[in-house]
């Protein structure tokens, strides 16, 4: 089968050639847009991340091309109109779990660093300054954290976040009775938000998740708060966490995601002038943290990434069942 790889690095190029099961790989760096659609004209399949774009428009013009389907190498599917591509007739499978410590670990180094501040530590030093001045951090032993999302990266934060002592809640439809077995609390999310001393989010993206952090419940936040976000950019309203920051009603923000990073993330800008205020914007506060989708980052996700996506393109070819198809 014929797949051309959209947004790909020279990382994604080497653990998929490395665990390809025979089908033709082209690679573009390009992310998918209606303009890069042409470049499709033969392919059977494409294989697109986080920042591809698959609406309605951009579905029916790949049908055309030819495309059946689309393999997406990542768990979240916000980028793709899934009743459009149903009535097309394309198939869209991802990759549901790879690795979800990978991305709980680095939502407990984005805690860590933005607490103790081991960062401006690192730099200090190498400028010679070995002040502890303003470094001061505090326990996380017996703090409040509100889980928001326990899916299989929220599952693995709570197991790794418990660890360290702290008291945790939780927020979500579908309680996990796994977790409320080992003592995990569900509650309603303004009840969560008022008393947590660190807000993590583990949600998707939706109708329903979109600016979830937005004025109105950043407002039920315990002053001087710290808030995580390492699953999507649209759960957080970027003007009203810039509001809350410059009030102190925020006290610390981890973004591994940010609303519009399809233009910044995953490209090196540094001899560019950053036409996105907003991001300049965050990146001027001393108590933010940005990590650039980094969150996936490691060896086993991006084995795991690739093997799931070859896997469901072989189920496709053979006709097997398409255990992670998404359905709208």
């Amino acid at each position: 089968m014929k797949i051309i790889v959209f947004s790909t690095c020279a990382y994604d190029q080497e653990f998929l050639n490395s665990y390809n099961t025979g089908h033709e790989l082209i690679f573009f760096e390009q992310a998918l847009t209606m303009q890069h659609v042409v470049l499709t004209q033969g392919a059977d399949a494409l294989c697109l991340f986080v920042n591809d774009l698959a609406n309605a428009e951009v579905l029916a013009a790949l049908r055309e091309n030819g495309v059946k389907l689309i393999l997406l190498r990542c768990a979240g599917f916000n980028n793709v109109d899934l009743e459009a591509a149903a009535e097309l007739g394309i198939k869209i499978l991802r990759v549901p779990a790879y690795s979800p410590e990978a991305v709980a670990e680095h939502a407990l180094a984005m805690i860590l660093t933005l607490n103790r501040k081991t960062h401006k530590a690192y730099n200090r030093i190498r400028e010679g300054n070995f002040s502890l001045e303003k470094l001061m951090g505090f326990n996380l032993h017996g703090s409040k954290v509100a889980l928001i999302g326990t899916g299989n990266i929220g599952k693995a934060f709570y197991r790794i976040i418990k660890g360290f002592g702290c008291s945790v809640v939780a927020v979500d439809p579908y309680p996990d009775a796994e977790l409320v077995a080992e003592g995990l609390r569900y509650v309603k999310l303004e009840a969560a938000l008022c008393e947590a001393d660190i807000v993590s989010l583990h949600c998707p993206l939706s109708t329903y998740s979109f600016h979830l952090i937005n004025k109105q419940t950043l407002a039920l936040f315990k002053k001087g708060a710290m808030l995580i976000n390492t699953s999507r950019g649209g759960l957080v309203n970027t003007h009203d966490v810039i509001s809350a920051l410059k009030s102190g009603q925020l006290g610390y923000l981890g973004l591994d995601v940010y609303e519009q990073e399809s233009n910044l993330f995953f490209h090196d800008l540094s001899e560019d002038i950053i036409q996105d205020d907003l991001i300049a914007r965050l990146i001027s506060f001393p108590n933010v943290l940005i990590t650039a989708h980094q969150g996936f980052f490691t060896r086993e996700a991006m084995q795991q990434i690739a093997e799931i996506t070859f896997s469901n393109a072989d189920a496709f070819v053979t006709g097997a069942t398409l255990v992670n198809e998404i359905k709208p």
